[in-house]
């Protein structure tokens, strides 16, 4: 099987994960994950905190660069863009302990023939954390469970009714 990267995404309240695997993880590929990202999550994205990685931003000697295209997308969203501090990446730490999970979760534990195989285990991987894993940090409810209680309580901070994306027969 070639290499490929994957980008997780992880909400800091909700625990809500989002994942994509990509051939390459090169700017292009960051900022489509992003709009991904902004489509499948069903309230409004305020802040978005990445590394300092290329995919992400311009490199400090690349001063008279165009404004990086994650950054275009962050913009045309309304949406602040942080960068964690340099060789620090603790800063992030939901994201490097689901980046973590994940892989103990799939390839340090199968072994897959085809990216495919790999995407579907990934995929199926994470609606069963987002959808069916109680956390204890959300006091037993499970992300997908947590976001509904939030749009219970809190409606405008919403694009779509959550309730309307639960996983089905159909699905």
């Amino acid at each position: 099987m070639r290499e490929s990267r994957s980008f997780v995404a992880i909400d800091r309240t909700s625990k809500f994960a989002y994942t994509e695997l990509h051939p390459k993880a090169g700017k292009m590929a960051a900022a489509q994950f992003l709009s991904n990202l902004i489509a499948v999550v069903p309230y409004t994205i305020h802040t978005v905190l990445t590394d300092n990685g290329i995919q992400f931003a311009n490199r400090t000697c690349d001063i008279y660069a165009f404004t990086h295209v994650f950054d275009r997308v962050c913009d045309e969203n309304g949406i602040e863009h942080r960068q964690t501090k340099v060789k620090h990446p603790w800063t992030n730490g939901q994201v490097e302990r689901m980046n973590r999970t994940i892989k103990e979760a799939t390839v340090k534990r199968f072994h897959y023939e085809t990216h495919d195989e790999l995407n579907r285990h990934l995929t199926s991987f994470v609606a069963a954390y987002n959808f069916a894993k109680r956390l204890k940090t959300l006091k037993g409810l499970t992300p997908y469970e947590f976001i509904c209680k939030a749009w219970t309580n809190q409606p405008e901070r919403f694009k779509l009714n959550p309730l309307h994306e639960m996983p089905g027969l159909n699905t």
